[in-house]
């Protein structure tokens, strides 16, 4: 059989097993369907068959071998379109090149059994196939690529953007402290405006320092010891009444709140999820942190309520650079558009071998629940 005609029969058997490939990779593991996995994978495949039987001169050849830049035509194709879909779905550069690794093992592995000689028929169908491979992962990391540096302009474009806002308070007040008629009471006032603004950029910082560290592949570093989560809640819900003053906090606790975390990181957690709450929850409602424990695990939940969060916008919660829709226009309560602080939520949660997961409705408002093991402590 030759190779084209086994890769257009046997399209399923190997599709599903690039399937089972790519759930071995990190962002595929558990949180991707089916359907996202495979994407573009009949497509591709589909492309690579239809490459192999088309005539090809020996300068066709050489141009495609030296020049691995997709032409105009292949913007739209399914590799293009797969690189695309693979960098939104945070997988890394060398994740997308494994998956097409994998796929040209798979197809080898299959198809030489079938092959009962191997003539000068089948070494050409070989190297056409790997032409085939080769430039359908080429058009992917195109695409991938420009993708990635959109992304990365839009970051920085945004994050100058938010650091403009608090730096122009702190310029200002640095002028009115400056005036002789700064009275005390308007001294205080001006202080209060500089703690946000400081306290404001400081969570930036923090969720900026946090996304980098796990885009560069070392994760989220933690270093557990025993506490007591109370504390780092009551600690959390502080800083986030600086950040918030005209918001009103809850706190309930019940149970055993004690285990190995690492306090710095489970403060960081719970105050983007307050903050969270606060800038996107109703004015006059006040936000509600309750902890909780079961034998082998603590439960914190941050609730809020406002307008519920759609289908759409739960499904990308977690994803760096996104920010949910405000409805109110008028609302001047401080808020960073980074789209960081869940993100770094969910992977200090993961790196404590825990989970973060939302739910909103009319009735129950929006509940972010993070479930930590209690964990054990550091062997020296």
């Amino acid at each position: 059989m030759n190779l084209s005609t086994f890769i257009t029969e046997r399209m399923d058997q190997i599709i599903g097993e690039w399937e089972l490939f790519a759930r071995t990779l990190g962002p595929a593991a558990n949180a991707m369907t089916t359907l996202a996995l495979q994407d573009h994978a009949k497509g591709i495949l589909q492309a690579i068959a239809v490459d192999i039987t088309t005539d090809q001169d020996a300068t066709e050849q050489r141009e495609k071998s030296q020049d691995m830049t997709p032409g105009s035509n292949s913007e739209k194709s399914a590799a293009s379109i797969h690189g695309s879909l693979r960098q939104a779905s945070d997988f890394s550069l060398l994740q997308l090149s494994a998956e097409y690794r994998a796929l040209r093992a798979t197809v080898l592995r299959l198809w030489l059994p079938e092959v009962n000689i191997m003539s000068a028929t089948t070494v050409h169908e070989m190297v056409r196939f790997n032409e085939a491979i080769d430039q359908a992962l080429a058009e992917s990391i195109v695409t991938y690529s420009a993708k990635a540096d959109r992304t990365r302009e839009l970051f920085l474009a945004i994050l100058g953007h938010d650091l403009r806002a608090p730096l122009a308070t702190l310029s200002m007040a640095g002028d009115l402290l400056k005036a002789e008629s700064a009275g005390r009471e308007k001294v205080t006032r001006i202080g209060e405006r500089v703690r946000r603004s400081a306290r404001m950029m400081a969570i930036m910082v923090d969720d900026l320092i946090g996304y980098t560290r796990t885009h560069l592949g070392s994760g989220m570093p933690v270093a557990p010891m025993l506490l007591d989560v109370d504390h780092v809640c009551q600690a959390s819900i502080e800083d986030a009444h600086a950040t918030h003053p005209n918001t009103s906090f809850i706190f309930n606790s019940a149970g055993n709140m004690t285990g190995y975390f690492d306090s710095v990181r489970l403060h960081q957690l719970f105050t983007n999820l307050l903050v969270n709450a606060a800038q996107y929850g109703e004015k006059h409602r006040p936000v509600t942190l309750t902890a909780a424990s079961t034998l082998d695990h603590v439960i914190v939940q941050v609730q809020n309520f406002g307008v519920p969060i759609s289908g759409h916008d739960l499904a990308s919660v977690f994803k760096p650079l996104v920010q949910l829709t405000v409805e109110d226009e008028a609302d001047t309560r401080p808020r960073t558009s980074l789209g960081l602080g869940l993100f770094v939520a969910r992977e200090i949660a993961v790196a404590h071998g825990g989970t973060i997961t939302v739910a909103s409705d009319q009735a129950r408002g929006t509940v972010f629940t993070t479930r930590l093991p209690r964990g054990v402590p550091m062997i020296a």
